[in-house]
């Protein structure tokens, strides 16, 4: 979201490394590392890789809508539920991570859930083109329980670099029909952004995590899913049906139809021309809510404001909070912590 004037943004982003962590409550973490990017080794890019386009039609600032995140009271809610807040693309960016989720007081200073009984969402790529991938997984994980213990909830939704993260370790190099060709879950890992030290440290413990995690969830009117795609109707007309399709093909392990998976998954930009109302229509007809929540799609593209991967060329974060657009349809929370964006913690709902 672009911060308009005399308006203050609806998240800020602390200055990174406020806190210490005990050695207990810590991942591991691999020595410093630049930003990857999308950087292609010699050869160019094999099939499987899945850039996003900085050719295609962009929003421009003035169709910004301009948002704060206002709680609001909701008629029937049970009262043992906490204020809702939603976390996008992380990428291994642990530090921003650690820094954003203090500034909304759902960690302490010890990096402990603190939040009492708040739920909070992460939308998924968890992994991948950050330096510490394991680090964020093993974060989410222990707050799960901690929040859990608490009264409220930390969970999850699968996104396309959990799917592209699992089909590496467990197909590698196996060669798979793209549709145009064969392609490998290796290469276009990558090609991606992995990091082989997450490769090195990933358990059978994160494994079987991001395999169980679902696709789609609605909470409060708010359907929640990591891509801004309608792909999600190829694998059934309800919620429930969406999730135990995604864990089937999972558990069936067949590399040809995960891959499948990871590629509708991987689509965008669904939500941002002037069919995006309707294809957003389109999903909640199906699934319900009153606003698709995604990340996936970095708002600096959909705003047209594109830095350079590595942070270089940019002057500043170029994100201040979520993107409203398609009429107000969906909310963008993919802020672009790896093009020196910002990683976002955000309270639902947003008012305009």
């Amino acid at each position: 979201m672009t911060q308009g004037a005399g308006q203050e943004p609806a998240v800020r982003t602390a200055t990174l490394r406020d806190f210490r962590v005990p050695p207990y409550a810590q991942s591991p973490a691999p020595p410093a590392a630049p930003r990857p990017g999308n950087a292609f080794p010699e050869g160019g890019a094999p099939e499987g890789y899945t850039p996003t386009a900085r050719d295609l039609p962009v929003i421009t600032r003035d169709d910004t809508v301009q948002v704060r995140a206002v709680p609001e009271p909701r008629p029937g809610q049970d009262p043992e539920l906490g204020p809702l807040y939603v976390v996008g693309d992380v990428h291994g960016y642990l530090d921003e991570l650690h820094a954003a989720l203090a500034e909304q007081g759902l960690i302490d200073g010890e990096r402990n859930w603190s939040a009492g009984n708040a739920r909070l969402w992460f939308l998924g790529d968890f992994t991948d083109r950050g330096p510490d991938g394991i680090g964020v997984i093993d974060l989410v994980m222990r707050l799960s329980a901690e929040a859990a213990a608490a009264g409220g909830y930390c969970k999850a939704l699968m996104g396309n670099h959990e799917l592209l993260l699992l089909g590496a370790k467990r197909f590698g190099d196996t060669p798979v029909n793209s549709g145009a060709g064969t392609a490998t879950f290796q290469a276009a890992w990558l090609l991606n952004g992995g990091q082989k030290t997450d490769m090195e440290r990933l358990q059978d413990v994160h494994l079987q995590w991001m395999s169980r995690l679902d696709a789609v969830v609605e909470e409060d009117g708010h359907l929640l899913m990591h891509s801004d795609t309608t792909a999600y109707l190829d694998y059934g007309t309800t919620i429930e049906d969406v999730n135990d399709t995604v864990h089937a093909i999972l558990t069936r392990n067949d590399a040809d139809e995960c891959w499948d998976l990871f590629r509708k998954l991987t689509k965008r930009f669904a939500f941002r021309d002037e069919a995006g109302p309707q294809a957003v229509q389109q999903l909640m007809a199906a699934y319900g809510g009153r606003r698709v929540v995604h990340g996936h799609s970095p708002i600096p593209y959909l705003l047209g404001e594109v830095g350079s991967e590595d942070g270089e060329d940019s002057a500043g974060p170029l994100v201040d909070g979520p993107h409203v657009y398609a009429n107000g349809l969906a909310i963008a929370m993919d802020g672009g912590v790896t093009m020196a964006g910002k990683l976002l913690v955000v309270q639902l709902p947003l008012h305009d």
